[in-house]
């Protein structure tokens, strides 16, 4: 009887190229990334306002907006600007919290909101500060305007310069209470960039605006901003409220290192701007995320300088860089250095040099100066004949390859 067999190299052979196959697919399973899903945001929420807008306070990007350059009556919103002022003035050098302010019959006699000053007294600039913020008082405003201005007519036109400075466009005072006039206006965005001021040129002073109480001539004033009790990371900024303009407010918060500046216009009631405003806040704080980048001094990049007392030029950004972005899109962030070419000594401390620019993938969400971080003289005679030279020959090598 005769047996027939197979080699055992044939009956292994299926086998071993099934194993082949499987080390194969998991190696190109390893190799190929896995999908970042994105990251979801729901449309912004329904606010009922006339005109709001929700923005970054270090970042500036706006991330909720809506009519926001519609010129609405400001009402005691406007007092932002008086207060912005009084600030200025102490920052200066100009004035301190401890001058006195002798209160005229025309402020005393203003209607309105009052912090309740009695006329012929001396108030300090300090208690007229607090009785500006916190208790929206027409009289504090108009005896500030007096007194930094000689009038509140002159005053509106200083509060117009720097509207004017500060980029708020839509924009005109005619007087530091709010109190209605036909030429007095603002946007949403507005009052947004004006507290974005506030709150980063002077926040030595900016606590004031979240004290929940303040007492002047016996009188204990609550701040009308309702959210001040609610939510404990809101820190500001001033309410507002005529007739004609309706409930407005402008809201700060910070959480996790991450500051939002909210502004609503047209609400229909105390109760009303404070909802809508939470709304706002919220949204931005579960969907969006800052990064701070790159700071101030900081140095990016050392391009080379000719003809200098030195080889190589510092260059960095002239302020703190920082990024608003939906969460968890940080990994899509990258930046790119578009410096000058051919730097020529002199160059001095913050000449602008080139412009930094961030994407996120492939949408351009910021663009900053770079500018020069110390200042280079021009090198002696023999310095600069030589880096002539060696400019020349670099320039004609680099043409050839």
């Amino acid at each position: 009887m005769r047996v027939l067999s197979t080699p055992i190299y044939r009956r292994l052979l299926p086998l071993m190229l099934f194993g082949l196959l499987l080390c194969v697919s998991k190696a190109l399973a390893q190799a190929t990334p896995t999908p970042t899903p994105q990251t979801m945001i729901p449309a912004p929420p329904q606010i009922a306002a006339k005109s709001w807008i929700l923005m970054d306070a270090d970042s500036g990007r706006v991330l909720v907006e809506h009519n926001a350059d519609e010129r609405l009556p400001p009402a005691s919103l406007t007092k932002l600007m008086t207060a912005y002022l009084v600030e200025r003035e102490l920052d200066r050098g100009n004035i301190n919290l401890d001058d006195t302010v002798r209160v005229s019959e025309n402020a005393w006699r203003t209607g309105g909101s009052k912090m309740f000053i009695e006329v012929n007294t001396e108030v300090s600039i300090r208690d007229l500060l607090y009785g500006i913020i916190i208790s929206s008082g027409n009289d504090a405003s108009v005896a500030v305007a007096e007194h930094l201005a000689g009038g509140e007519a002159p005053f509106a036109d200083l509060m117009n310069q720097h509207a004017t400075r500060l980029g708020l466009h839509n924009t005109s005072f005619a007087n530091a209470t709010g109190l209605p006039h036909p030429e007095q206006y603002s946007s949403a965005r507005d009052m947004a960039l004006l507290s974005q001021y506030i709150i980063n040129d002077y926040p030595e002073h900016y606590a004031v605006y979240a004290e929940k109480y303040f007492t002047y001539n016996d009188i204990r004033q609550p701040n009308r901003n309702r959210l001040l009790w609610r939510d404990p990371t809101v820190d500001g900024l001033k309410t507002g409220w005529t007739t004609e303009a309706g409930y407005g407010l402008v809201a700060s918060a910070k959480r996790d290192g991450m500051r939002l500046i909210s502004v609503v216009m047209g609400t229909s009631s105390e109760e009303s701007r404070a909802q809508e405003t939470q709304k706002l806040l919220s949204y931005g704080f579960r969907y969006y995320e800052t990064l701070n980048l790159y700071d101030q001094g900081a140095v990016l990049n050392s391009p080379r300088i000719w003809g200098g007392e030195k080889n190589e030029l510092r260059v960095g950004v002239d302020r703190d860089v920082a990024m608003t972005l939906p969460r968890a899109r940080n990994e899509e962030l990258h930046a790119r250095l578009d410096i000058r070419q051919d730097l020529n000594a002199p160059i001095s401390l913050g000449d602008r040099v080139g412009t930094l620019e961030v994407r996120l993938g492939d949408e351009v969400v910021g663009e900053h100066p770079l500018v020069a971080l110390e200042t280079i003289e021009e090198g002696g005679l023999f310095k600069r004949l030589f880096d002539q030279v060696r400019r020349f020959f670099s320039n004609l090598l680099s043409g050839w390859f």
